[in-house]
């Protein structure tokens, strides 16, 4: 019974947010969006028992920010926006998931065809024009998802848009736990498992922790986009209590075909 009256409510919210996307989103100004992007996404883990426990935090008033976040699951960009809303660089097939893939489409969200091998040159001259206007977004370097029990070697690819804007990195790190600080996977969403199957497994649990750790923002005038990966990685590592990563960004280790 929780788990039905959890995902029906999720899924009247997720009907009003698409409503709100595209009625009112284009009637405001872009500080009003992200108030409301703020607010539905704080309703929707509410409505989902997710708590989350913030340390430090995301200065990105001034824009030309760069989140960068270890990658666990489709909570995580709710997560991120419950705290600091930002415009993701995502997956294309997200898009066409339902509801949500039209929320987060509405929400401005930059996606990128992992298929075409050029993609990312695209994808990357449109993140930085948004961080050129001052917008904030947000990538996740990994690439793809993990149980979030490790942290996946960084594409320093996608960090190339801040480096040219010349602003700030803000690594965020995500981890999930139960109501007794116990890591669980309950949020993971990981291989070829259906948005569907990971949705009804959230709303079946008693409550779920999100630790949220915004480590100091690292500036990109005068680094280059692996070194920033690195830096970056290495945050959220120390930040999760994870042992260094002993291959560096770029480097041919990571899965192939992956952009670097």
């Amino acid at each position: 019974m929780r788990r039905a009256w959890r995902a029906a409510r999720a899924a009247v919210h997720a009907l009003a947010g698409v409503a709100t996307t595209t009625l009112v989103f284009p009637l405001v100004r872009p500080p009003a969006r992200r108030a409301l992007i703020r607010r539905w996404s704080r309703r929707l883990l509410s409505l989902l028992a997710v708590e989350a426990k913030v340390r430090g935090r995301i200065d990105a008033h001034h824009g030309n920010v760069l989140i960068v976040a270890n990658h666990v699951s489709w909570l995580d960009i709710f997560v991120i926006n419950a705290h600091h809303p930002a415009r993701f660089v995502a997956k294309a097939e997200l898009a066409a998931w339902p509801l949500a893939g039209r929320l987060i489409r509405n929400s401005g969200t930059i996606f990128v065809e992992r298929a075409r091998r050029h993609d990312t040159r695209r994808v990357n001259n449109h993140a930085a024009r948004a961080l050129a206007a001052g917008d904030v977004v947000a990538v996740f370097p990994e690439g793809t998802t993990t149980h979030g029990d490790e942290v996946l070697r960084f594409h320093a690819s996608l960090l190339q848009p801040v480096v040219e804007t010349k602003g700030h990195v803000q690594p965020v790190a995500l981890r999930y736990t139960d109501a007794q600080g116990r890591r669980t996977r309950a949020p993971s969403y990981v291989g070829d498992e259906s948005f569907a199957t990971s949705f009804w497994r959230i709303c079946g649990e008693r409550s779920i922790v999100v630790e949220v750790v915004a480590a100091p923002p690292l500036p990109a005038q005068h680094h280059d986009r692996r070194a920033l990966a690195r830096s970056a990685e290495t945050a959220i590592r120390t930040a999760l209590g994870l042992p260094a990563s002993a291959t560096a960004p770029g480097s041919p280790a990571g899965p192939a075909g992956a952009p670097r």
